[in-house]
């Protein structure tokens, strides 16, 4: 395979509007060789980046009516693909025109058309099978001849027999995970038991096949570990220390929350006669985590740590992420400092980062440090935060200007739905609440942001590559889609338009607090935008309302922090630009890439996790009325969040009524009038809970 001649050959048919001969393409493109032509065009047909007509024509898939797609759901009759332009809806597909294709697996689709019901087309091939293994739930039909079944978790909607002799030694309720392969003479698709993970009535035993099914790695092997115990056995020695900025006499500390292991940020702050003086220190991971090594390879594999509600699942062995690298109080340790100056307004008025080595003074936590700002801490909390408890006020300080000017410049303050699980001895969730935040995790969340606005100046500047953390505008239809639901709830809609700016949707936001639809208005601000993600290019994050911005402040648990690390340690080491931009260019893109697909994978897992955790807490309130307010109208019903920030589902099909959806955000009864809209306030019945699929169910009291 010859990239240049694939990208000669890409380049060329990107200005066709219409297929082009074979004898024109290879003109055109350059390659001189038929065979190299040839055998160019071949490996571009098989991955589905070229499409090649009655053998004589080519052209890109859009331009010849076809479109790249992975397989995304399936049903008895029908699948579902979704096409690798995002911005075109998914397509139907019959059962007859999949050509055996399955969940995940990358096809080629053609003869895609418009119906009433969206689009329609037919599998031309499948370019790429996916991974054809799936988890579920074991059924069984009564009896010693009864057959057994796997209830897929996601992806299939319709159970899928087990072959004979296939179930291992599974049960009725059991959660696997399941080969899956095509029969076609029969057209119909079969299950092989491969492993049993335990009772799918347990959110512990679910969270083990979902982060399986994830393929999230989640244990290191025996030469990782060594190498990860040799390197945070190395002393600090003297000589480091001289390389370094000798910060361990600086009133330095951490605030984390307290079951927190791997405290890789610390905090200074110095008033000085016209601002401020912040110092963020992180430690630092890249002199540990050198480029090349097994552990650097097997962190970039990761991507990321991953947190669940009964464990995590880190980028790094402990003996780095919860050892060397935790800036636990009172060691020296070696950090990465961004050492800022902001004026009074706190604008930031000059940077500079600098290998360092700190002894943290206070291992602060959160609710602790919330006691001090608010007036509450007892004689021992002041006696513990004695060493920098000036330090606090100040830092409290120059927080809430910066808070201030965020929401100025538009800075969208979404309303966090995240919970907080409690688990007992056995792994068992007894407690669920919406987690709260208070000022000191505004504070450090504040200097966090600042630190890495910086650390993305500095690579800018000095035009390196760089990993980037870029949040783009959100597209025209969606903000369309706000629009409409915006302005059924009440709201004024007329500056969500095209080039909308950061403070029109914070005005928005701002327009539904303290009414029943802020809830509503905030997640769909969520929705509406683009996902966040890395880019090797400078694209600004529009939620944060900054041209410039990177993830500097997290390298134990985040990879592309560790990248960046590594480029600016060669940065202000001096090393030549046009080095630095020879040995970081592919890497810089390679690690943006992996980086933002692993975090989508860990953030699918960890939703998936707390769905199961919510149920199986549920389950044992089933029959109990709670308070509630509908945070979301479908055809079928209404979805209702109580007390406990846990949301479930109310089925609205089943006798009561003849209920129709508007669209936007109420559901009437055609004969009773009787309706009901987002932001209502109902009382509903715990009536069901699934652990194993993650639903809960609720009845109206009424």
């Amino acid at each position: 395979m010859n990239q240049q001649d694939n990208e000669a050959i890409l380049e060329a048919l990107s200005t066709q509007t219409e297929p082009v001969g074979r004898q024109a393409l290879q003109i055109m493109s350059g390659i001189l060789e038929i065979e190299d032509f040839n055998n160019a065009i071949s490996y571009l047909e098989a991955q589905g980046k070229i499409v090649v007509i009655n053998r004589k024509r080519v052209a890109l898939p859009g331009v010849a009516g076809y479109a790249v797609a992975t397989i995304v759901r399936q049903a008895r009759g029908f699948s579902f693909a979704k096409p690798e332009d995002e911005n075109t809806d998914d397509i139907f597909i019959h059962t007859s025109a999949t050509k055996g294709s399955m969940p995940g697996d990358k096809v080629l689709v053609k003869n895609i058309s418009m119906t009433d019901k969206g689009l329609d087309g037919q599998v031309d091939k499948i370019l790429e099978k996916g991974k054809r293994v799936i988890t579920g739930v074991v059924e069984r039909e009564k009896g010693k001849a009864g057959k057994a079944y796997v209830l897929p978790d996601n992806d299939f909607s319709y159970h899928l027999r087990i072959v004979k002799g296939g179930e291992l030694k599974s049960k009725n309720g059991d959660k696997v995970k399941a080969a899956i392969s095509y029969d076609p003479k029969e057209k119909r698709i079969y299950a092989r038991v491969i492993k049993i993970y335990g009772k799918a009535d347990s959110a512990k035993i679910c969270a083990d096949a979902i982060i399986d099914a994830n393929g999230i790695p989640n244990k290191f092997s025996v030469a990782i570990k060594h190498e990860a115990a040799m390197k945070a056995a190395e002393p600090i020695t003297d000589e480091e220390i001289a390389k370094r900025l000798d910060l361990r006499d600086e009133p330095i500390f951490t605030i984390d929350g307290a079951d927190a292991k791997d405290l890789d940020d610390a905090i200074s702050v110095k008033k000085l006669e016209k601002g401020w003086e912040l110092g963020v220190h992180i430690a630092d991971v890249s002199h540990y985590v050198t480029e090349g090594s097994r552990l650097d390879e097997e962190a970039m594999e990761r991507g990321t740590s991953v947190y669940f509600a009964d464990r995590v699942i880190p980028m790094l062995p402990v003996e780095i992420s919860n050892g060397c690298c935790s800036l636990n109080a009172g060691v020296k340790k070696l950090t990465f400092s961004a050492v800022m100056t902001l004026d009074e307004n706190a604008e930031l008025m000059d940077y500079r980062f600098e290998k360092s080595v700190i002894i943290s003074k206070v291992r602060g936590v959160y609710s602790e440090v919330n006691q001090i700002l608010n007036g509450t801490a007892d004689d021992a909390l002041k006696e513990k935060y004695a060493p920098v408890y000036d330090s606090i006020f100040e830092a409290q300080k120059l927080a809430d200007i910066l808070k201030a000017k965020a929401k100025k410049r538009g800075e969208l303050e979404i309303e966090s739905t995240e919970l907080r699980f409690v688990l007992d001895e056995y792994g068992v969730c007894t407690d669920v609440s919406a987690r709260e935040r208070g000022e000191a995790e505004e504070l450090i969340e504040q200097f966090m942001i600042m630190a890495n606005r910086a650390a993305a100046l500095y690579a800018k500047s000095a035009q390196i590559p760089f990993v980037y953390r870029v949040h783009e505008a959100p597209e025209q239809e969606r903000l369309d889609t706000l629009a409409e639901l915006a302005a059924a709830c009440g709201f004024e809609t007329r500056k969500l338009k095209r080039n909308v700016h950061q403070t029109d949707l914070a005005a928005l936001i701002n327009q539904a607090k303290e009414t029943k639809y802020s809830r509503l208005i905030s997640t769909q601000v969520l929705r509406t935008m683009a996902k966040a993600k890395y880019d090797p290019r400078p694209l600004g994050h529009f939620g944060l309302s900054l041209a410039d911005y990177c993830h500097f402040t997290s390298p134990i648990r985040r990879y592309p922090d560790t990248s960046i690390h590594r480029i600016l340690t060669d940065l202000v080491s001096g090393v030549p630009i046009d080095k630095i931009n020879d040995q970081y260019g592919d890497f810089a893109k390679q690690s943006a890439a992996m980086s933002s697909e692993r975090e989508l994978r860990a953030m699918r897992a960890e939703r998936e996790t707390e769905k199961c955790y919510a149920a199986e807490y549920m389950r044992n309130h089933i029959g109990e009325i709670h308070s509630g307010i509908v945070s979301g109208v479908t055809s079928r019903g209404i979805f209702v969040v109580i007390e406990n920030g846990i949301e479930g589902f109310v089925n609205l099909t089943e006798g009561l009524g003849y209920f129709e959806f508007n669209g936007t955000t109420s559901t009437v009864d055609r004969y009773s009038g009787k309706s009901y809209s987002i932001g209502d306030n109902v009382k509903i019945i715990v009536s069901a809970a699934s652990v194993a699929m993650g639903t809960i169910d609720f009845e109206l009291e009424e």
